[in-house]
């Protein structure tokens, strides 16, 4: 039996190992924001990065697994709201919150990606069940970890829909005047009411 045969078809190197994941994952990315999720096959995002199927379930399992780690990277940004709010005055942490998610939103880098990862979330059960575990494990329990008052875990949920809820508008739906409204006077508006559910009676 020849070396290549006892890695497995398709399976590279030890060495080649890493670069071939990366460009796996990098071609998911591209497939997942082009396609959404359920036009994306595990086929398709094979002969993107030009390796076999099979090596694509060897590294990441599943089509849903598979999404799980093509986003990750993209929502990182958004999932590090609370180490924003490091600092932040009981005062000050709506605001300081409003300013970090939609800075995300307005970087088209980030934006584009999250858009991709929006809509397939929308369409599609799997991929919003895979997007609503990394948020409420990453993100909200993290913001209501840093709250000192009553309901925390419902407070920083109803923060969370007031900011998704607006992006939805502004970003995706794109409803005018909010989609192109200057981005301060959305600041002055949300943050209040973001303040509010996180820190108010």
């Amino acid at each position: 039996m020849t070396a290549a045969a006892a890695r497995g078809r398709g399976r590279p190197r030890r060495e080649e190992a890493a670069g071939t994941r990366a460009r796996i994952l990098t071609a998911a990315r591209e497939e997942f924001s082009e396609r959404g999720y359920d036009k994306t096959s595990v086929r398709g995002i094979a002969k993107a990065a030009g390796v076999d199927s099979a090596l694509v379930h060897h590294y990441f399992g599943t089509k849903e697994q598979m999404f799980e780690a093509a986003i990750e990277a993209a929502v990182a940004p958004v999932l590090d709201a609370p180490d924003a709010l490091a600092g932040a005055g009981p005062s000050d942490t709506g605001e300081r919150l409003t300013r970090y998610f939609f800075g995300v939103w307005e970087n088209p880098a980030t934006r584009t990606p999250l858009l991709a990862i929006v809509r397939s979330a929308v369409n599609n059960e799997a991929a919003a069940a895979v997007f609503r575990r990394m948020v409420v494990s990453q993100l909200l329990r993290r913001i209501a970890g840093g709250l000192d008052v009553p309901d925390r875990e419902l407070r920083a949920e109803l923060a969370a829909a007031q900011l998704v809820g607006c992006a939805m508008l502004r970003y995706v739906i794109k409803v005018e005047p909010l989609a192109s409204a200057d981005l301060e006077r959305i600041v002055a508006r949300v943050a209040p009411v973001v303040q509010g559910h996180l820190t108010g009676p």
